[in-house]
């Protein structure tokens, strides 16, 4: 590995990280479907491909780690390999979020999750993921920047489910554990957000060499806003 130019284990390390993103953005994709009730993969084959996601998750940190090792990076170089290897494990993540939709999808009604509109949630959640990727590839620090942005809409779309969630339990006319699915799909979307703007912060951290400090918490800001 080391008589390779370190620029092109870079590249290919990076190429193997955008494999990884397509894999989990196809999986959270189906998710989404499930949700509208269009059709979707089984979820053997949803668990499937989270399996291939784990495991190329872990080749790829170990081949980062045996880049680092053998090759010492410095500066620039150094931060690539740290930017994927975080990016990475955020993927990963993204990839067990969809699963967890999937496995909470089959314990409610179909007609019932329609009421909460998570289509939206989805949509930007998704845009979030590619454009963060995207943003790591070209290395292109306003879309990056736009990712964070976006967290917003996601984090008042949750907050809006949340508020629903609790008005309905009050009224008691139906079934609270079905409300509170809802909400845990509410959050899982919400939380692949969450993932997408660290990636998109990794990518400012790889631009810029600074750190760019996490913002106040989103279960913070959920409460807060129903203070106000």
């Amino acid at each position: 590995m080391a008589d390779r130019p370190v620029h092109e284990h870079i590249k290919e390390l990076s190429n193997s990280l955008v494999i990884l993103s397509d894999k989990v953005v196809k999986n959270f994709s189906g998710a989404m479907e499930a949700l509208s009730g269009e059709a979707e993969p089984s979820l053997e084959e949803v668990r499937l491909v989270e399996g291939e996601i784990d495991a190329s998750e872990v080749r790829l940190e170990e081949s980062c780690l045996v880049f680092l090792a053998l090759n010492q990076p410095v500066a620039r170089d150094l931060r690539s390999i740290i930017t994927i290897l975080k990016i990475n494990t955020d993927l990963e993540r993204v990839g067990d979020l969809a699963l967890h939709i999937y496995e909470r999808i089959a314990e409610v009604d179909q007609d019932f999750l329609r009421e909460f509109h998570f289509e939206r949630m989805g949509c930007v959640a998704k845009d979030m993921v590619q454009k963060s990727i995207q943003a790591f590839v070209n290395k292109d620090r306003k879309l990056a920047e736009e990712v964070c942005e976006m967290d917003e809409e996601l984090d008042a779309l949750h907050r809006a489910v949340f508020k629903k969630v609790s008005a309905e339990i009050r009224v008691g006319e139906m079934d609270s554990n079905q409300y509170i699915i809802a909400l845990s799909i509410s959050r899982y979307i919400e939380r692949i957000g969450d993932h997408a703007t660290r990636i998109a912060r990794e990518v400012l951290f790889l631009i810029t060499g600074e750190i760019v400090r996490h913002s106040e918490g989103s279960f913070e800001k959920l409460i807060q806003s129903l203070k106000d």
